[in-house]
């Protein structure tokens, strides 16, 4: 029906703008996590300090504490692992839809790819 061809159209257009909005994200996650990068690369920069300080603030935690306090670039690298899941599950899906050989669908792929890069 020309409703349920609109409506799909529809949605491949907004799963295009949502592949471009996650693959900016992305960026702008990574941008943020060379940031929190510390200057130095070596092991000893990268572990934040948890030992060797004998300051009394260390010694009351408990050795079981959860969660484990990781320092703030292995946050960042897990968000931008899930982003780029997203990436390639909308990037698949909307391939999908593409290779329906449906050239409304194709548009609508294109349109949304277009509007997403220029938002």
């Amino acid at each position: 029906s020309p409703a349920g061809m609109v409506l799909s159209v529809l949605v491949i257009l907004l799963l295009s703008v949502l592949y471009e909005a996650v693959k900016m994200g992305k960026a702008v996650l990574l941008r943020r996590a060379l940031l929190a990068l510390p200057r130095s690369l070596s092991q000893e920069a990268l572990a934040e300090p948890q030992e060797g300080d004998s300051g009394p603030a260390q010694g009351s935690r408990s050795l079981m504490a959860f969660p484990i306090s990781f320092p703030r670039w292995f946050w960042f690298h897990v968000a931008q692992t899930l982003f780029h899941v997203v990436q390639v599950v909308l990037g698949y899906m909307v391939m999908l839809a593409v290779m329906s050989y449906n050239a409304w669908i194709f548009l609508g792929a294109i349109a949304g790819s277009t509007l997403g890069y220029f938002v």
